[in-house]
């Protein structure tokens, strides 16, 4: 399975913040944010990475996480030129993803929680065994703000709609995705939206209408953060400070992950903590001499 972070757009939500740099790039307490999602894929088992930013970004992401060697994972970029819609990344995407499946995640949504990995790793089974895409559903309290997901017993999603007047359940559809390879050939085909855009909502209906979309639930015990708005970004940094503060333990560390996955040794893992003289780097180093 192959994957994508998109982390493109204007992030206008976010100005003047975000109005030289990418959100993608601003902090998330001690890292940047797309450090989360990359964090993510790599707790999936997802080692070939494709980035997808605007073209006046894309060479910071570089800059940052160059080929992704030092992690044990290929990085590869590419550019949206214009925001035409979360669906087109899969168009952008084509030659990178082959004819394999590919889990796609949105550059601003953070995920915590127990046993999350185990979560990932059987939605990746699912698709490449059963040929049964995946999506993933939040409760909440406000569902008419979201796109939602209704779902049978057998967890098969039975309609999907973007912030309905009258939601059908409490379950929000996160940004993050897991599909089979057909995904190409349906972003291809979809019609834009009213407001120009390829929805993945509709790529998610069209898996509906032939009977091959799960959900998946993160329910208690587990955290889903979209850090989009000022105030939501703040909300996160103090969620990961807290829980890195109290615990001891990193949210999202990708040395971190690299190693525990086995996509690094504990000589990769000490030399790059030797590279930070502050507490990451202490904290990478722990993790080898414990």
């Amino acid at each position: 399975m192959k994957g994508i972070i998109l982390t493109g757009g204007k992030g206008t939500r976010l100005h003047p913040a975000s109005k030289t740099i990418n959100k993608g790039l601003l902090p998330i307490y001690d890292k940047p944010m797309i450090y989360y999602p990359l964090s993510t894929l790599m707790l999936s088992g997802i080692k070939d990475i494709l980035i997808i930013s605007t073209p006046e970004d894309i060479d910071r992401f570089k800059d940052l996480l160059g080929d992704g060697s030092f992690l044990g994972i290929n990085l590869s970029y590419d550019v949206q030129n214009e925001p035409n819609g979360i669906a087109e990344c899969f168009i952008i995407g084509e030659n990178f993803i082959g004819d394999d499946s590919v889990c796609l995640i949105l550059g601003d949504n953070i995920f915590y929680g127990n046993h999350f990995g185990n979560i990932l790793r059987d939605a990746v089974q699912d698709v490449e065994h059963n040929l049964n895409s995946n999506i993933f559903g939040y409760y909440v309290l406000d569902p008419e703000r979201f796109g939602v997901v209704e779902f049978d017993s057998d967890m098969n999603a039975i309609s999907i709609e973007e912030k309905p007047s009258k939601p059908k359940s409490n379950y929000a559809a996160v940004g993050l995705y897991f599909y089979t390879n057909s995904v190409i050939d349906i972003a291809k085909n979809i019609q834009p939206s009213n407001r120009g855009e390829l929805e993945i909502t509709t790529v998610n209906q069209e898996y509906l209408k032939r009977k091959e979309l799960k959900v998946k639930l993160l329910g208690r015990g587990h955290t889903w953060l979209d850090t989009g708005t000022h105030d939501t970004l703040v909300d996160a940094a103090l969620f990961v400070r807290m829980i890195e503060q109290r615990q001891g333990l990193k949210i999202a560390c990708p040395e971190e992950i690299a190693f525990r996955m086995g996509f690094i040794d504990e000589k990769t893992l000490l030399d790059l903590g030797k590279k930070y003289n502050n507490k990451y780097g202490s904290y990478l180093q722990k993790i080898v001499q414990s």
